[in-house]
């Protein structure tokens, strides 16, 4: 399963936690001290990044690959 992961530069204030939290290495620090998406397509859906940001300015969508081969988010839960 892969994740599509978005980041509210809005919200974040650059903590770093899921830089260092987040098991696949998706996240990257930038040059002003904040985070960015540096490698969406690691991203496997944990949610790990989601559940510890203090600023909610992560969310993760999993996203399962259909039978045609094509990707789909997963129904909201």
């Amino acid at each position: 399963m892969q994740g599509d992961v978005r980041l509210d530069e809005k919200r974040c204030k650059g903590c770093g936690i899921c830089v260092a939290m987040c098991p696949q290495r998706v996240f990257t620090p930038d040059d002003r001290g904040k985070v960015r998406v540096g490698r969406p397509e690691r991203c496997t859906g944990c949610m790990v990044c989601e559940n510890l940001c203090p600023d909610l300015a992560v969310t993760v969508h999993p996203v399962r690959e259909g039978r045609e081969g094509g990707l789909s988010r997963s129904p909201a839960v």
